[in-house]
């Protein structure tokens, strides 16, 4: 035992009885990730009584069936592990979905689930769950992400610093990105190689939801946070986001296969074929976008889509690879070249703040740099037909 899991096990056990907490429900733990099952009962409404448990600082819930919604509402509010206080009722977003296409939606294992939390250092949590019928299998994921083989223990990642062939980032357009081996993911944890499909055609802008009151210098155990959630409780092959942005701007890899190169994606369900994804970690639905997250958002943009050669400020007709609610199978739509998850999905994702924000992000891609040269087609059996507008 941990000298933290030691101090945290003799506080649990003087505070159980004044406190009325139950012990923590019969769990697994696995590399970084603590589940807790929630039993089976009312198929409408389901709860955990306030309960002490393994240190984690971002948290979810997840269910059996990969393609069934929860189609309701899932809260949970957790213990600081630091002052012993609760937080308030906090809300999950419920829009996870497996990806529509490649062999990463026929993995064994692939569930259903929320968004995660981040919550900062915690050891403590209660959920409730309610909707018209819950999906079987739940269970609440408890990660924390300085634990397992992989984590990085560093309170400051030094970002890249270099562009493609030498050249500077500015002069090359390629913005400055934070490598996956500096924000500390687990390569042993991504089992099989990265698919690649049809040229990039368009960006989608998300926003991880939970909270925006963290330090940029925890900005890489979030980053790592999520691809654990993503890989050991969603079951995917790797984090479902390319690329990744914090509040003070910094650019993370997310998706490993070539941050220039055509990657699929778990990011959009129904569109994540040739297209490429960033994500700004916080909740925007409320708080607002600051210089830094627009400039690095729009740099990203204009760099993955001048690959290609295409004006940022275009249109662009997809076609749905999924009935997702918003789009049928096969359903064309036309989008902005650099689009809202709301756009193509039922969801609040960016957040309405950002959202709002997109015309101004495409216009700061437009200025961005000169493009580059367009790459070579990457032939895909799944490659969509797709026409293109506004060029």
């Amino acid at each position: 035992m941990t000298p933290r899991l030691l101090r945290t096990a003799v506080a649990t056990a003087l505070a159980l009885g004044a406190l009325g907490l139950t012990q923590p429900a019969r769990a697994t733990s696995s590399d970084g990730v603590h589940t807790v099952r929630v039993p089976d009962g009312d198929p409408r409404e389901r709860s955990l009584a306030p309960r002490t448990s393994e240190p984690f600082s971002l948290i979810g819930i997840t269910w059996d069936d990969p393609d069934a919604a929860l189609n309701g509402t899932a809260q949970v509010r957790t213990r600081s592990l630091e002052s012993g206080a609760w937080s308030a009722w906090r809300p999950l977003e419920t829009d996870a979905r497996t990806p529509e296409a490649g062999p990463e939606r026929d993995r064994p294992g692939v569930r259903g689930g929320t968004q995660p939390l981040w919550t900062g250092p915690s050891d403590g949590f209660q959920m409730r769950v309610s909707g018209a019928r819950l999906p079987a299998g739940l269970r609440v994921e408890l990660v924390d992400p300085e634990a397992g083989s992989g984590a990085v223990h560093t309170a400051v990642v030094e970002p890249d610093a270099v562009g493609p062939d030498g050249a500077g980032p500015l002069a090359a357009g390629r913005p400055v990105v934070t490598s996956r081996s500096a924000w500390g993911a687990d390569e042993s944890l991504v089992k099989d190689p990265p698919t690649y499909t049809g040229n990039t055609k368009a960006m989608f802008v998300h926003h991880t939801a939970g909270t925006n009151a963290y330090a940029c210098s925890q900005s890489a155990s979030i980053v790592r946070g999520v691809f654990l959630y993503h890989v050991k409780s969603n079951g995917w092959n790797d984090i479902g986001y390319h690329f990744l942005v914090d509040k003070c701007g910094t650019v993370f890899e997310g998706r490993a296969g070539g941050i220039d190169k055509p990657v699929l994606g778990a990011h959009a369900y129904g569109f994540n074929t040739a297209t490429s994804s960033v994500s700004v970690l916080g909740d925007y639905t409320t708080a607002a976008t600051n210089a830094a997250v627009r400039q690095s958002v729009a740099k990203v943009a204009a760099w993955k889509l001048g690959l290609y050669g295409i004006d940022p400020t275009g249109t662009v007709v997809l076609t749905s690879g999924a009935d997702n609610g918003k789009y049928k199978l096969g359903q064309k739509g036309t989008f902005y070249r650099i689009s809202g998850h709301r756009d193509g999905y039922p969801t609040a994702c960016p957040g309405q703040n950002l959202y709002n924000d997109l015309p101004k992000i495409r216009t700061l891609a437009a200025s961005a740099g000169k493009l580059a040269a367009p790459a070579p087609e990457s032939a895909a059996p799944w490659a969509e037909d797709e026409g293109v507008l506004g060029r």
